[in-house]
């Protein structure tokens, strides 16, 4: 349950009015049943101070109970006392430090005439609510959040008939592990008797089922929470009509379907939050009708058309969120003035565009201002100068000109500044320090230049989160001797053009995020390094400097709460560093490390991510990683020098969606167990010696999509595939440079089915999902895949792959007969590699069905006849090589054939065209081809005379023929900038 949502439950109960606050003012007598059950009930468990996770347990009520006063029970903290009759009536004891469980026998329900019993924020050891809890038949309040129940809620609490609120909140062991579920019964099943029900709180419950109409006839109802539940289906929308309803809130269920109906009535509702649902439509013109408003968010769903000019009726509200709703357009609205109430706006990521906004003025309360991923152009509004009570100002992610002007630094009660990812040029003014209460100040990702000295930027003594990478400054770190930088949670410096470590880091101890990457830092990590933080530092990132080792490093890098570790493109050198074992995230490649992978690797039982590629790395590969631990998705381990066979030992647990052991010195057969790995989407096994028969048994695999075999001692013909055995997703593969032979079968074609259907989504990425907790959010990142392959003559490194990126390579093997007509079927293909081969008779007509194909290569075979005309057709073919076969007749003209060089055509006597010596004037003489030499051969078969590093992007019908980026190095997203800072649903 968020703070507000909190705060409104606490201030609209009656019964929490009640009993907050529970005094002794009288004394009065207790039964002595009463007073004996709650002694029991106190000695069943044992007072524990951190037992609480919503709020500090400071009171432990229970420690009041003693003996000596039984006969006066009711004057007991957090009892409550029946005046007339004596009994216990109230029981309060949440937030009481109580940790323990609780079954059907527990003395608590000897008191049968409680009305109200609130246990929250306890921890009750993960026991289910018992059943006898429908004993208590007088119960109007009941709350059990925040308190570490588990299992199915019973179906006895829908019995207690009477009562008024009920709060199953918050049990949850983290966001990941939700505790209780409702299922049987179900949802419907435990309302259905409750109709005396005024708020009812189920956040964090799995129900995974469609709300219950009965919902919409409970017009008692006043507050209804059901976030993070997994609803299903379409919300009732008869509930928006419920006569009493004040507080609706449904956020994170993002398979919860609805809309906003039309207010046409009289409605009390003041709190509405449907946030990353699946709720669609335009926003009704009528919402202006609901008076009562005062928190309006409609975050991350569906919604379309223009912002209604009725929402500036809504005197009361004093929040409104419409952000990450990308069909929402037009102009912010001039009735926006009427909100005068309103102290935070956010309309993030959508398509809302202005580059004034002249219906605020001076007398604004807006304290809260997030205008990120718009279209905002120009200038920073000067209109922005009226805004003196602003705190959070967040512009970022537009395209914003110009430099930082200097009537911002009027804006003296800003906490929050971001005004990162524009186009801002020109110096940070020196004038930022007269913001004294500047939290957080964002000015990544910009063009601004000239020098910053941090002495400046740490007068700033309330500063906790600093980001200036990606510009073009040089960032000054010495500190005055005199000064004391501020104690700061993230520091993100990446390419600030630092030429070694901060020396003020030594006094940082509560740091989170450290960004030191790209760059000029040399030298040895310092042993000092080692000692900031260690307690709290969750991110490190190092990559793209010029380190060259280790300063005393100790055995595990002592950061003992550390998730992400990133290393990767320095000069490293020694063995490997084992990161603490808390890590998720551990990236170290492309260094000069040595030595085995020490066994306390075999530790890191919650990692995801291990990148250990482009070192010296050597030994055999540790058993444990191939069964690591049930957590790990990217195992990437290239290009060292591992020897031995592949590990045996891959098991059905595994989460692996890459394995990338390529470029190394193993050898042996693949593992028959890897076909346990049912998530497998990528496996690079190229550039070994291998010696094994073609593994067709991993076509079993259901989402494998890349397949690398290239540069091997794979032998065998490749048999017809068996029904199993069909690469039912396989969109690369790669077997070049082995020792295949006899002909294809018709049938290996025919069962590649995703090569056959045309991809016309977005230009997608493949890459594979992560999930973190961090910092109290879930987060979720993606890791794309990469490899290198032959394209268009060229040994190519994909730093991305595009999603529908289809590619065949069998060159440099043994192949024999006819090219199978099939190859026809495969109508997604980009690109064909079938040379250096012994493949003869003619080229298939059924070639010109790959619409597609953007390059061809049959070279050094024993092909014969014409080239097909039909082959001018493929309009999208950038590449062409049939060279040193037995073509004759002439050469297609017309299209992309006119461009095509004479090394596509060369080593075909009988050929004649343009692009040759040989001019066509009329029937040709077929001559005999001579066999091409050695050298011939070598030259031909050793393609790959280049090397070419790009991020993919084939275009698949929109892009033709055109590689997306320059040869550079591209981060992983979890990465890049600030780990995970995209915050996802929670």
């Amino acid at each position: 349950m968020g703070p507000a949502l909190y705060s409104f439950m606490l201030l609209s109960s009656p019964f929490l009015l009640l009993f907050f606050h529970l005094t002794h003012s009288s004394v009065q007598p207790c039964h002595y049943d009463e007073s004996s059950a709650l002694l029991q009930f106190k000695g069943s468990f044992i007072i524990n101070k951190s037992a609480s996770i919503m709020y500090p347990c400071i009171y432990p009520k229970v420690e009041s109970w003693q003996l000596e006063t039984q006969s006066s029970c009711c004057s007991w903290a957090g009892v409550k006392c029946d005046h007339d009759s004596d009994h216990v009536i109230g029981l309060d004891l949440s937030t009481s430090c109580l940790y323990g469980s609780i079954n059907s026998s527990s003395s608590l329900f000897r008191l049968v005439h409680l009305r109200m019993l609130n246990l929250a924020n306890n921890h009750f050891n993960y026991s289910q609510i018992p059943s006898r809890i429908g004993s208590l038949s007088s119960l109007l309040y009941l709350n059990l959040s925040n308190s570490f129940f588990s299992g199915q809620i019973p179906f006895e609490i829908s019995q207690l008939s009477q009562l008024s609120s009920l709060d199953l909140s918050g049990n949850y062991y983290s966001p990941f592990k939700q505790l209780l579920e409702l299922k049987k019964p179900n949802f419907n099943s435990l309302v259905q008797n409750l109709t005396n029900l005024k708020q009812l709180d189920l956040t964090m419950v799995i129900i995974s089922s469609p709300l219950p109409n009965v919902l919409a006839n409970m017009s008692s109802l006043t507050s209804l929470s059901l976030p993070c539940c997994g609803l299903l289906g379409n919300f009732p929308t008869n509930i928006f009509q419920l006569p009493n309803l004040q507080l609706l809130e449904l956020s994170y269920n993002p398979d919860l379907i609805g809309y906003l109906p039309n207010f046409y009535w009289s409605s009390p509702l003041k709190y509405l939050r449907v946030w990353s649902t699946g709720f669609f439509g335009e926003i009704p013109t009528s919402i202006g009708n609901l008076e009562s408003l005062e928190y309006l968010n409609l975050r991350e769903c569906n919604f379309s058309g223009l912002i209604p000019p009725s929402l500036g009726n809504l005197s009361k509200l004093t929040t409104l969120d419409l952000s990450d709703n990308s069909l929402i357009r037009g102009q912010l609205p001039s009735s926006f003035a009427n909100l005068t109430q309103l102290t935070g706006l956010a309309l993030s990521f959508i398509n809302v565009s202005s580059e004034t906004f002249p219906w605020l003025n001076e007398n604004s309360k807006i304290t809260q201002l997030y205008l990120r991923s718009n279209n905002l152009r120009g200038e920073i509004p000067p209109s922005l100068a009226n805004w003196t009570q602003l705190t959070g100002l967040e512009l970022s992610s537009n395209q914003l000109t110009g430099s930082i002007p200097l009537w911002l630094m009027n804006l003296t009660k800003l906490t929050q500044l971001s005004l990162a990812s524009n186009k801002l040029q020109g110096p940070i003014p020196s004038s930022i320090s007269e913001l004294k209460n500047l939290q957080y100040l964002d000015l990544d990702s910009n063009n601004l230049s000239g020098t910053v000295d941090l002495n400046t930027l740490f007068m700033l003594k309330n500063l906790m989160y600093l980001r200036l990478s990606f510009n073009k400054l040089s960032v000054l770190t010495k500190t005055n001797s005199s000064a004391s930088p501020p104690k700061l949670i993230c520091l993100w410096l990446a390419s600030c053009n630092l030429g070694q470590f901060p020396k003020f880091l030594q006094g940082q101890d509560e740091l989170m995020y450290l960004d030191l990457a790209f760059n000029n830092i040399h030298g040895k990590i310092p042993q000092w390094f080692w000692k900031i933080s260690t307690q709290t530092l969750l991110y490190l990132d190092l990559a793209h400097n010029f380190l060259t080792g280790f300063d005393h490093p100790p055995s595990v890098l002592p950061w003992s709460s550390l998730l992400a570790l990133n290393m990767s493109s320095n000069r490293l050198s020694g063995s490997l560093p084992v990161p603490p074992f808390s890590t998720l995230l551990y990236t170290i490649s492309d260094n000069s490390l040595s030595g085995e992978i020490p066994s306390l690797i075999c530790k890191l039982s919650l990692l995801q991510v291990l990148d250990l590629t482009g070192n010296n790395l050597g030994g055999m590969i540790p058993r444990c990683l191939s069964n690591f631990s049930s957590s790990l998705l990217i195992l990437k381990l290239g290009s060292n020098n591992f020897h031995g066979t592949i590990p045996q030992t891959w098991t059905s647990a595994s989460k692996l969606r890459m394995i990338d052991l390529g470029q190394n010195k193993l050898h042996g057969q693949v593992p028959r167990s890897m076909a346990r790995c049912a998530l497998l989407e990528s496996l690079d096994l190229g550039n070994n010696q291998i010696i094994d028969a073609f593994p067709s048994w991993l076509g079993a695999l259901p989402e494998l999509k890349i397949l690398i075999l290239r540069s091997n001692r794979f032998y065998g013909v490749i048999k017809s595939p068996k029904f199993n055995f069909t690469f039912p997703k396989l969109h690369i593969i790669d077997m070049s440079f082995n020792g295949f032979t006899g002909s294809l079968p018709s049938e290996f074609f025919q069962r590649l089915n995703a090569m056959k259907t045309v991809e016309t989504e977005a230009l997608l990425y493949m890459e594979a999902h992560m999930s973190y907790y961090l910092g109290g959010f879930d987060y979720m990142d993606n890791f794309e895949y990469s490899m290198t392959m032959t394209n268009k003559g060229l040994r190519t490194q994909y730093t991305k792959i595009i999603e529908c990126f289809i590619a065949i390579d069998l060159s440099c093997n043994r192949f024999e007969g006819e090219i199978p007509d099939s190859i026809g079927t495969l109508k997604a293909l980009h690109m064909l590699n079938l040379s250096n081969n012994i493949f003869t008779g003619h080229i298939p007509l059924s070639i010109e069905n790959l619409t597609g194909l953007e390059s061809l290569d049959l070279s050094q075979n024993k092909l014969s006849g014409e080239i097909p005309q039909q082959l001018v057709q493929l309009t999208f073919l950038a590449f062409l090589n049939v060279s040193y076969n037995n073509f004759t007749g002439f050469i297609p003209q017309g299209n992309q054939f006119d461009t095509f060089p004479r090394s596509s055509f060369e080593g075909n006597p009988g050929l004649c065209g343009n692009q040759l010596s040989r001019k066509c004037r009329g029937p040709t003489t077929s001559l005999p081809l001579p066999a091409p030499s050695n050298d011939d051969q070598k030259s031909v078969s050793s393609i790959e005379f280049g090397w070419k590093t790009v991020v993919m992007g084939y275009g698949c019908g929109t892009l033709i023929g055109v590689v997306i980026g320059h040869i550079v190095y591209t981060k992983h997203d979890w990465f890049v900038k600030n780990f995970g800072m995209r915050q996802q649903r929670r």
